[in-house]
């Protein structure tokens, strides 16, 4: 169903991305060992990416880097991949009996210190006696105190680690390429070539198709204005499409309604996202989303809240920083409903 908003698993339920679906499976099979599956929140790269996991039927590991916190340790990150083996164990079973890896009926633990400690390198190294890909969600995530661990044993596996592919998926783009470091020197991916696949939201054509279509496999007839208005509205982005054909067939039909849940859910991710950072991010959000379209409106309206100057350094660099994690272009939204949410920010 079109409207579940759940990631999608079949080809049926994912909704005119035949191109980028066979582009992903193709560097799969060609086996390519990095490739970067990027795209803005609610894009639709997670049903993209499960999809084309499901379709190649190899072994795969699917690890979300989702709610890894900016100070993660190992003991976080060892039980993401933890989890992500047990769910995979069926098919990779005999390819982690190594040390540091225990296996528990169906579960995985992972030593993260101590004698008995598990390098990553050790494990890719292990799954490499057989074909099997590396999926990783949201890979911007890890960024922070073990980023240089993580990227040395992907490095690790580029080199030597012919039966693997990793697949990275990030919504914040700038974020990832910075994780990964191949433009960097410093870098131990300096200079590997990633396959990037980018995932553009739909147009306006594709919207009012979308809706239709799931209006239709949900047996509700809907006027045409309805669907008019969320064209406009969303800009063509899958997961708000979604998420607004949803609560229309559960019984929300007032249009206002559904905006104001929208844009609360929407709040609610923009407070997480910049809970650990200094206020006057939130400031630059609130002036674009009041109007502002220009350095000079920008600096002016955080002057005027703060009653204080700010230097041109620090808004530089607020404004590289928010574009890097793909909320915004320039000095306009990339997400018309996190606009809409940053003036109640």
């Amino acid at each position: 169903m079109l409207f579940d908003e759940r990631p999608k698993e079949t080809r049926s339920d994912l909704f005119d991305k035949e191109r980028e679906l066979e582009e992903l499976k193709a560097a799969i099979d060609a086996g390519r060992p990095l490739v970067v599956l990027s795209g803005i929140r609610r894009i639709g790269k997670t049903s993209l990416l499960k999809v084309a996991l499901g379709e190649i039927g190899l072994p795969s590991i699917l690890i979300d880097a989702r709610g890894l916190k900016s100070n993660y340790g190992r003991r976080e990150l060892y039980s993401k991949i933890a989890t992500s083996l047990s769910s995979s164990l069926d098919r990779i079973k005999d390819l982690i009996s190594i040390r540091g890896v225990k296996i528990l009926g169906i579960d995985v633990e992972l030593s993260w210190r101590g004698r008995d400690y598990l390098d990553l390198s050790d494990l890719f190294d292990s799954l490499n006696r057989r074909r099997v890909i590396i999926a990783i969600d949201e890979a911007q995530n890890l960024r922070g105190p073990l980023s240089s661990e993580m990227r040395n044993a992907i490095a690790h596996s580029y080199d030597y680690n012919r039966n693997l592919t990793f697949v990275l998926t990030g919504s914040e783009v700038g974020l990832l390429q910075g994780f990964l470091g191949s433009d960097e020197p410093s870098s131990p991916l300096y200079g590997r070539f990633c396959y990037t696949i980018t995932i553009d939201r739909f147009t306006e054509e594709q919207s009012r198709s979308f809706l239709v279509e799931g209006f239709r496999q949900a047996d509700e007839e809907v006027d045409t204005s309805v669907v008019e208005e969320a064209v406009r509205w969303l800009d063509g982005i899958p997961g708000w499409l979604t998420f607004f054909g949803s609560s229309y067939i559960s019984g929300s039909r007032d249009l206002g309604e559904i905006k104001e849940k929208a844009v609360r859910l929407a709040l609610s991710e923009l407070k997480a996202l910049f809970k650990d950072r200094p206020r006057r991010y939130r400031l630059v959000l609130k002036a674009m989303a009041s109007g502002a379209r220009s350095w000079s409106s920008v600096k002016d309206y955080i002057e005027r809240k703060e009653g204080s100057t700010i230097s041109s350094s620090v808004l530089h660099n607020i404004l590289r920083n928010l574009e890097a994690m793909s909320v915004i272009e320039g000095y306009s939204f990339l997400d018309p409903v996190y606009g809409e949410a940053s003036k109640r920010l």
